[in-house]
């Protein structure tokens, strides 16, 4: 097993991880506008894969997977990887990365949902309040109508924002079953192995766009967001996390993901041109006084 990280150490892990998510979930806008979604999610796990060759080796000292692991290991890729690359690609190209990361302030809430729905944990009267907050956040941004947006018209913007609340639920549920993952396997196996399998999740959906896309028009400029996005997500974001879940609970983890929409909405603005509206900025407020709900402590 790897090196178990001291908690300042592992705080960091936790806070780089979820800031690098909400960069290129921002980055990933511009990139959906060149690719086309599963080709670009093909490309993001192939990148991952040539990154972590030497992490899919098993370590000498690792036990062998059980049945439970393996399951685990898929419904991590499936949910953490495979779906929340399409549902996330595909809401960013539709809304605006603002909007995506006023949304994706609900992670904290829709942990501690999962925690109780499935972990059977207690939720007080804070984490409900923190949930209607999310709630109301993610309401007034159905009367929000931004200026820079990739989708005709208003319906398809509310379409972009379900569709992020989607990867919403997926994000949620990979930081729950990290946390049990991490006592049996290394980040860097955790890693490699889930990236593995979004990759081959990924291809039959993917081989046809391939074979039909034009490479050569893309611009150097985009295969080098290309080669971030594809190292950010598969790689360094997974491993940072993992690593930071080896000494935090997942509850207090969840926590860290207040830097998702925080950077995604930054880079919106500074890398990308988006404008902070009225009502948007009303919805992020809402989304984050759920989150100081959710996380402050008793």
């Amino acid at each position: 097993m790897s090196h178990t990280p001291s908690r300042p150490v592992a705080y960091g892990c936790l806070a780089l991880s979820m800031s690098l998510v909400g960069s290129y979930v921002a980055l990933t806008k511009p990139l959906a506008i060149v690719f086309p979604v599963f080709l670009l999610a093909w490309l993001r796990f192939g990148i991952g894969g040539l990154a972590m060759l030497r992490w899919l080796k098993k370590p000498s000292n690792e036990q062998p997977m059980s049945w439970q692991t393996k399951k685990l290991v898929f419904l991590e890729s499936f949910l953490g990887n495979f779906l929340f690359t399409i549902c996330m690609i595909s809401g960013v190209r539709m809304t605006s990365a603002v909007s995506a990361g006023v949304i994706m302030a609900s992670i904290p809430a829709v942990i501690a949902l999962m925690s109780w729905i499935f972990l059977k944990e207690r939720i007080g009267p804070r984490i409900w309040a923190a949930v209607a907050c999310g709630a109301i956040g993610i309401g007034l941004l159905s009367l929000a109508k931004p200026a820079h947006t990739a989708g005709d018209g208003h319906e398809t913007v509310w379409l972009g924002n379900l569709l992020v609340f989607a990867a919403v639920l997926c994000e949620a549920s990979y930081a729950v079953i990290g946390k049990k993952l991490t006592a049996v396997l290394s980040p860097k196996r955790i890693s490699s192995v889930i990236n593995l399998w979004g990759f081959v999740l990924m291809t039959p959906l993917a081989f046809s766009m391939a074979i039909g896309f034009d490479f050569a028009t893309v611009a150097p400029g985009m295969w080098l967001l290309l080669v971030f996005y594809g190292l950010a997500a598969s790689v360094w974001t997974v491993w940072l996390w993992m690593t930071g879940l080896k000494s935090v609970p997942a509850a207090q983890a969840g926590v860290f993901t207040v830097m998702l929409p925080v950077s995604a909405a930054l880079v919106g603005v500074v890398a990308l041109g988006e404008t902070l509206t009225g009502v948007q900025m009303a919805a992020f407020a809402v989304s984050l006084a759920g989150i100081l709900l959710a996380t402050a402590p008793v």
